[in-house]
């Protein structure tokens, strides 16, 4: 698997990615022992990047992440968490459905991009993880959050990294808006940017992108399949997380088969489509099982054609002046 830097420091990712929400148990449960055969059928693959985040599973995700890697020497991955959202316990019983998780509601999010926050909040993962260090850490969806985010939260992980605690540091975000200005007005290494740099959703091409070439600043694309309308488009697909508008799955179909009459498949095309830009180190993708990390890594070394990038070029389902992948 290709390996490539964040930014001009020295942290190095895997070309694809494993996002752990799915193992911190994404809406439905998953059990132990498949949540490890997914980490090591990545590691298999060839993935040395993983990404995690307290918000996962209220710990669940980090906790098993952390056990998988144990078995593996330290210097040979890479793995990203997240602040913003620090955990309490929470004694008052139920569970954490209404954020999406199949776990015990056994903790409460407090959102806190305050320095003392962010420190305690890395604190708490490292322990999760059972390691003694991350060498990534994002600001995790400050969208609500902005003045403290850039006034304390960002210095915060600019002064982690300067004392070496950490390698490099970014945010993680589903808009382009706030993580363009990261870009611009800040020193960060990376940007993970979901769902926006998808063949149904380009809005990261106008400013974002090109502002992280200007920059020198490296993108990590997640949500390459817009949370579901990308990997299987039907009746009933998911698009950023809701039901698929009709017309957003109208034109999922025609991708799809336009993928399929050029010998490839719309997976395929999807992450085809997030890995071009020059900007792009490496795509996040999610899974829970070793069947699913094993199809994306399938797919993700899966030839797609020009010919098929022509004819959506042609037929107006890509821009005309997208960049080739």
């Amino acid at each position: 698997m290709n390996r490539r830097r964040l930014g001009r420091g020295h942290v190095e990712v895997t070309a694809l990615a494993f996002g752990t929400s799915g193992i911190g148990n994404l809406y439905t449960e998953v059990d132990e022992e498949t949540a490890y055969d997914a980490v090591r059928a990545a590691w298999q693959r060839g993935i040395r990047t993983f990404d995690t985040a307290p918000h996962y599973g209220l710990g669940l995700a980090e906790r098993r992440l952390g056990a998988a890697l144990r078995e593996h020497p330290r210097d040979r991955y890479t793995v990203s968490t997240k602040v913003g959202r620090r955990l309490e316990p929470d004694a008052s019983g139920g569970d954490d459905l209404a954020n999406g998780f199949a776990v015990p509601a056994t903790h409460r999010r407090v959102w806190d991009f305050s320095a003392d926050g962010v420190r305690r909040t890395l604190e708490a993962s490292l322990d999760r993880l059972g390691l003694d260090r991350v060498d990534v850490v994002y600001l995790h969806d400050p969208d609500d959050h902005a003045e403290q985010a850039f006034r304390e939260g960002y210095p915060a992980l600019e002064r982690l990294r300067a004392e070496g605690v950490v390698g490099a540091i970014g945010a993680g975000m589903n808009q382009t808006a706030m993580l363009t200005r990261f870009i611009r007005d800040t020193d960060v290494d990376v940007v993970l940017c979901a769902g926006r740099h998808t063949l149904l959703d380009g809005s990261a091409r106008t400013e974002l992108l090109p502002a992280a070439l200007e920059h020198g600043t490296s993108v990590v694309v997640g949500g390459a399949f817009n949370s579901g309308l990308l990997a299987d488009p039907r009746p009933g697909s998911t698009y950023d997380y809701a039901p698929a508008p009709a017309a957003l799955l109208e034109r999922a179909l025609r991708l799809k088969e336009a993928a399929e009459r050029h010998g490839t498949t719309l997976r395929a095309a999807a992450l085809a489509h997030c890995a071009a830009h020059p900007a792009v180190a490496s795509v996040l993708v999610g899974a829970r099982s070793a069947t699913e990390i094993n199809d994306c890594a399938d797919q993700f070394t899966a030839d797609v054609p020009d010919s098929l990038w022509r004819e959506l070029r042609a037929t107006g389902l890509l821009p005309p002046d997208e960049n080739r992948p």
